[in-house]
């Protein structure tokens, strides 16, 4: 008897053990909040995290046209919690077959101003329906038909939209013009949509249709690929129908590595952001941050971006065509390095680090989730058609808007992008390689905290993610990491970028004292969607940034 019921105690304790390892609650964080009515709606409907994204990924590709959507492409971060295992899947677009180092070149060797940008030969072969369908056979549990029905929903009977839908349509307002069916759909009369607008995408709805009866089949061939094809070719672009079908979907090994007692899970190659992360990260683990007082701390969080972003111009492209350091820049040995030729109390200008280049700065848009079920699985999923409403261009009677990320290759090195980044050799223009990214979909994990978090914003979003990955490390709520004031600095152009309000007056001074350039802003920048799990007070909460318009559920 006595054997009987220790061995009913030792079941009960393992029991609860292993129900403390499930998330209490689910959560879904999106940037729209029709986006996380869907993700939601599927897991009532007895779907998991990964049919969730799912109905995210299409959603977003419906109400959030600035940001992403089925001609654009992203990094999908996922957790098993079943295989206890984290994977990339890469859903970057890739460069078509005919594309070549100097397609953007004038006779003269020069960048041609917006040939990158605008138009289908700006546009990289998309990995978005590929995802989603990957997603949907290898961890989901409902059929992608079920997760696609809420977006199919929102393009057949419309939406309202809203403000920043008519600051990005107005900024983008002549790309959109010059492709005639992208103007029938975005605009009002061939202007941007006033206030009682409904956005009805009656073309994308066949399109996602086509995708949940056949699955990528129904996009990457078939007659939606045949009106891509021709649509494209007919206003000047280079896609073939041979690029659709090769297109390669690639399961990654994530970037990982430990700051503290923080263990971070990032997205790796061809994204950027594991790696600056880790190395920003990996710099700023020597310093005791926390006893320092704000223009210290600041000053050599700003020398830490400096010098990551650097090496992310110098060195970084896609792995899968040239030869990364990548174990190198991820150590603490090389961390060591670049932190002992910071001056602690002297700012480095950037024309003093090897491989300096002038350049300049814009930056705009992108789109993130996250979520999480009751079993564990999550998914933080970083999404792109690159500039607001991608290169402007729908082929005619798809529906599909296309992005213009061949502007993420250095059309020539040393020549800034859209968003200011400087590359070198190893992010040129090749047949079939991915562009290197800025997205960073990422997890925070200690003993007993998860963080589930990742966040638009071109070439700042790693900053963002440094500085939330900070907050997390202070015990901060999930609030906290989305509402706090950012700044930045990305090597070139050699200065502090900072949002209106978030650095006092006496803070500027103090760093300028130092020899750094400031920049104030006037805007706020990002859209963050995290979600923390903590385990020892057994509770999920969400938050989506402040600055847009997204929402959080929790279930």
């Amino acid at each position: 008897m006595r054997r009987a019921l220790t061995l009913i105690s030792l079941f009960l304790i393992s029991s609860l053990c292993l129900a403390q390892e499930n998330p209490p609650q689910a959560a879904v964080v999106t940037a729209h909040p029709l986006a996380t009515q869907a993700g939601m709606e599927i897991l009532e409907q007895g779907g998991n995290a990964f049919d969730a994204a799912v109905a995210v990924t299409a959603a977003l590709a419906v109400v959030e046209p600035t940001g992403s959507g089925l001609g654009g492409g992203g990094f999908w971060l996922i957790h098993d919690a079943q295989q206890n295992r984290a994977w990339m899947i890469d859903g970057r677009e890739m460069a078509p077959a005919k594309a070549h180092r100097n397609m953007y070149l004038d006779a003269q060797g020069e960048v041609i101003p917006n040939l990158s940008m605008n138009g289908p030969l700006a546009a990289g072969i998309p990995g978005t329906p590929a995802a989603m369908e990957y997603l949907a056979s290898q961890y989901g549990k409902l059929p992608l038909s079920q997760s696609l029905s809420a977006a199919i929903r929102y393009a057949e009977q419309g939406f309202n939209i809203d403000k920043p839908y008519q600051r990005m349509a107005n900024f983008r307002l002549k790309a959109l013009q010059d492709s005639s069916a992208a103007a029938a759909i975005f605009l009002e009369n061939n202007q941007p949509p006033g206030d009682h607008f409904i956005l009805k995408q009656p073309d994308l709805a066949n399109t996602l249709k086509a995708i949940a009866i056949q699955g990528a089949k129904g996009f990457y061939q078939g007659d939606v690929a045949k009106r891509l094809i021709h649509g494209v070719q007919q206003a000047g672009g280079i896609w073939t129908h041979h690029d659709l079908e090769n297109y390669q979907l690639i399961v990654r090994e994530p970037i990982r590595s430990q700051y503290h007692n923080i263990t971070l899970t990032s997205a790796a190659l061809p994204s950027s952001g594991g790696i600056v992360l880790s190395t920003m990260l990996n710099i700023l683990e020597g310093y005791p941050l926390n006893s320092m007082d704000d223009a210290q701390r600041t000053h050599l969080i700003v020398e830490a971006m400096r010098r990551a972003y650097r090496d992310r111009a110098e060195y970084l492209g896609d792995g899968d065509f040239i030869e990364v350091p990548q174990q190198l820049l991820t150590s603490k040995q090389y961390a060591a390095g670049l932190r002992a030729a910071i001056h602690p109390h002297q700012a480095t200008p950037s024309k003093l680090l090897p491989g300096a280049i002038e350049g300049y700065e814009k930056g705009r848009d992108t789109t993130h989730f996250s979520i999480i079920d009751k079993q564990g699985n999550r998914v933080s999923a970083t999404m792109s058609i690159n500039y607001p409403f991608g290169s402007g261009f729908v082929p005619p009677g798809t529906g599909v808007l296309l992005n213009d990320e061949m502007d993420d290759f250095s059309s020539k090195p040393g020549t800034p992008n859209a968003y200011g980044l400087v590359g070198a050799e190893a992010n040129a223009i090749e047949p079939g390689k991915r562009p290197l990214s800025s997205m960073t979909p990422s997890f925070l994990e200690t003993a007993d905290r998860v963080a589930i978090l990742g966040t638009p914003g071109g070439s700042r979003i790693i900053t963002m993610l440094l500085l939330a990955t900070l907050e997390f490390a202070e015990n901060s709520t999930v609030d906290a990491w989305v509402n706090r004031p950012r700044f930045h600095h990305q090597y070139l152009p050699d200065q502090i970028q900072y949002e209106p309000g978030a650095l006092s007056n006496e803070l500027v001074n103090a760093l300028q004292t130092r020899g750094h350039k400031m920049k104030r802003l006037d805007h706020q920048y990002g859209g963050m969607q995290a979600i923390l799990w903590d385990k020892k007070l057994n509770r999920v909460t969400a938050a989506s940034d402040p600055r847009g318009i997204g929402t959080a559920q929790v279930q």
